[in-house]
């Protein structure tokens, strides 16, 4: 039987989870709110992750120990991971894309799709959900660099040019200088549909 740990933060939907992968044969050796950050005594290793794309850190599938897989290999090896994601969203997407993730679900798609992910993973293999395709495309184009995501994520935190400034290191007027390139870049018409835009899209 496969063995699956359930990551995430919600616990009504954490419940939820958990009872749809049981109802379809499945093992759940464990349900965490948070992505687990080192062994955890007196749990079994699962087969799989089933983890909200949301919540999973950078490094998740590097080895920090027993309980975090460097990889995707699934049966007889280390766990595989599989992302649930909110719908084509490329931001999300290439978070759990870098996490070391091996599937990917629409968190819309119907019970069946997900235990045939889970399947899938627990036999070494990979799986990338028919409706997300668009989103990895629009990932793979991502235009923003690194700086200019920061200046938006605290723009979108409501920090004003100054605040962000000071907060990254920069002069007010390189900030005015990041922002102009973030909206000419995603088509926007001014800082705050910049902002609506890069959410959307997941990218902050």
């Amino acid at each position: 039987m496969i063995r699956v740990t359930v990551v995430y933060e919600a616990q009504l939907l954490r419940t939820a989870l958990v009872e749809l992968l049981r109802s379809g044969g499945v093992m759940v050796v464990s349900s965490l709110p948070r992505w687990p950050h080192g062994p955890a005594t007196g749990m079994s290793e699962p087969d799989v992750y089933v983890a909200d794309a949301e919540c999973l850190p950078p490094s998740a599938m590097r080895p920090v120990g027993a309980s975090a897989p460097p990889s995707g290999e699934g049966s007889g090896g280390r766990p595989a991971l599989l992302a649930l994601v909110p719908g084509p969203r490329p931001g999300v997407l290439r978070r759990a894309h870098s996490a070391g993730a091996a599937g990917f679900v629409d968190q819309n798609a119907p019970k069946g799709r997900l235990l045939e992910a889970v399947h899938r993973l627990a036999n070494g293999e990979r799986f990338i959900d028919d409706t997300l395709a668009l989103g990895f495309l629009q990932a793979a184009e991502m235009p923003l660099t690194r700086r200019e995501l920061s200046v938006l994520s605290l723009a979108a935190d409501g920090a004003p040019v100054a605040e962000i400034a000071a907060t990254l290191f920069l002069t007010k007027g390189t900030v005015r200088n990041y922002m102009a390139s973030v909206i000419r870049k995603v088509g926007a018409r001014n800082r705050v549909d910049a902002i609506r835009i890069a959410q959307g899209a997941g990218w902050t």
